[in-house]
């Protein structure tokens, strides 16, 4: 029987073999991950594989507990090769789901294993893959390496020190790694932690944060800051766009309020919100970065577990916020000032496809190419019929050819043949239209196009 993750692996005719060959040895550009930067910093080396690949994935830990496994087995005291054991217990089960997909590419391309990961196998895999964990070409760095990444943007709190960046940078590594903006702490007036963030806030300040006025001074200083230490890109995660139209002496009269401990209206967090989305998109504006609205997600359903586990544990869905107006009232609002920089927005709600794919094209006015993105299938739609669906639309109405092309969005260092998935997706994709004669078969540029999605232009479009 010929190995699962072959050299044709989702690849279904000549021509899409021809286009990934043409694409995969590039570079991988991560523009958005969750990689913990003070691991790359200390060049972490995990004892076993249940480390690198089940802590803290709750898309393994949601297919487990789908199929009935204990959570002591998930995110419980047990071992970590009795936890590995469930996982390779799950796996068989989860044909079709793009976990068995990645779980047999990651194997093979970190590990060099061509085996189908079951109960029956799982101590001889746990053997092999810690075994080769535990050597220092297979620590965090040499993860990064042995994939061929290029550059990695991490997701970081404004209040970060950034020193984890600045060891990195230090290092004179073959890869780069910049923070990424992600100020939902500032933004999130209504949540029960957001006096304590203020708080903190006014340490690293040095001042008392008593007025909007202030706190916009703190932003900006702040901006500064990830400035100064080579951020380029920010990041928001929002469940639609806020886009009232405010007063800042009504957004300032809001602040205080909620210092004070008062319970705010949703009209008042409404216009907190607005006014400070848009401050802060004019200051990206002004340092010329580029900035990412992550929209949809409806976090935390499972209270109980919420409570037990804490947040990013695997109770979050897609949410089914309108979003078109809003969206479309925000962009507009930046642009008509001529203050709407290189944005990419990204939709959960595959209901928001066409929405999203059009969207762009209100804001593309020829001053640059693909400055308005329409971002990558992202969280639940990462997997095969969500890219698949996300190409359709965007060739559908605007121009696939402009593409950035993928993320990994992930905490693991084990996440990178997620870019050779994509790769594979996107060639078979134009090779099936050469086959059905949606596209010519001697299309010399074809080859361009799909080199400049996987890579050239998302090198050209980011700012460092």
């Amino acid at each position: 029987m010929k190995n699962f993750i072959n050299d044709q692996f989702l690849l279904q005719n000549d021509k899409a073999v021809e286009l990934y060959n043409a694409v995969k040895d590039l570079p991988i550009i991560d523009y958005h991950c969750h990689l913990p930067p003070d691991e790359i910093a200390k060049n972490t080396s995990f004892q076993n594989i249940s480390q690198a690949w089940l802590k803290g994935d709750h898309y393994k830990w949601r297919a487990m507990r789908t199929l009935g496994v204990d959570e002591k087995y998930i995110t419980g005291n047990t071992s970590d090769e009795e936890k590995f054991k469930q996982w390779a217990s799950t796996v068989p089960y989860a044909v079709l789901n793009p976990l068995y997909h990645w779980t047999h590419l990651e194997m093979k391309r970190y590990f060099d294993i061509d085996e189908l990961l079951t109960e029956k196998n799982h101590a001889s895999i746990y053997e092999q893959t810690s075994a080769k964990l535990r050597l220092p070409e297979f620590s965090t760095q040499g993860l990064i390496k042995k994939m061929n990444v290029e550059h990695i943007c991490t997701t970081d709190d404004p209040l970060d020190t950034l020193e984890h960046h600045d060891a990195i940078k230090a290092q004179g590594n073959s890869f780069k790694v910049t923070a990424t903006f992600r100020p939902d702490g500032f933004m999130n007036i209504e949540s029960d932690g957001f006096i304590k963030y203020m708080e903190k806030s006014e340490e690293i300040y040095k001042k008392d944060i008593s007025s909007v006025y202030d706190l916009i001074d703190f932003i900006g200083e702040r901006v500064n800051f990830f400035d100064e230490k080579g951020c380029r890109v920010s990041d928001h995660g929002l469940e639609n766009i806020c886009a009232a139209d405010f007063d800042l002496k009504s957004v300032d009269a809001t602040f205080k309020k909620r210092k004070d401990g008062k319970a705010l209206t949703a009209e008042e967090i409404e216009e907190y919100k607005s006014a400070i989305l848009v401050i802060l998109f004019e200051k990206y504006h002004e340092k010329g970065w580029v900035q990412q609205l992550h929209l949809g997600a409806l976090r935390n359903n499972n209270s109980r577990k919420l409570r037990i586990l804490g947040p990013d544990t695997g109770w979050d869905s897609i949410g089914d916020f309108p979003q078109a107006q809003s969206l479309s009232k925000f962009l507009n609002h930046l642009n008509k000032e001529d203050k709407l920089g290189k944005t990419i927005i990204y939709n959960l709600n595959p209901a928001d496809n066409y929405v999203f794919a059009s969207m762009i094209g209100n804001f593309n006015e020829g001053t640059m190419k693909g400055k308005v993105q329409y971002g990558a299938s992202w969280w639940f739609l990462d997997q095969k019929k969500g890219i698949e669906d996300h190409f359709d639309a965007l060739s559908s109405l605007g121009l696939i050819s402009c593409f950035i092309g993928m993320l990994t969005d992930s905490r693991s260092f084990l996440s990178y043949p997620r870019h050779e998935y994509f790769r594979r997706l996107l060639c078979n994709y134009f090779g099936e239209k050469i086959q059905s004669g949606e596209l010519p078969n001697d299309m010399p540029w074809l080859t361009k196009i799909v080199q400049d999605i996987c890579y050239n232009n998302v090198k050209g479009y980011l700012n460092f």
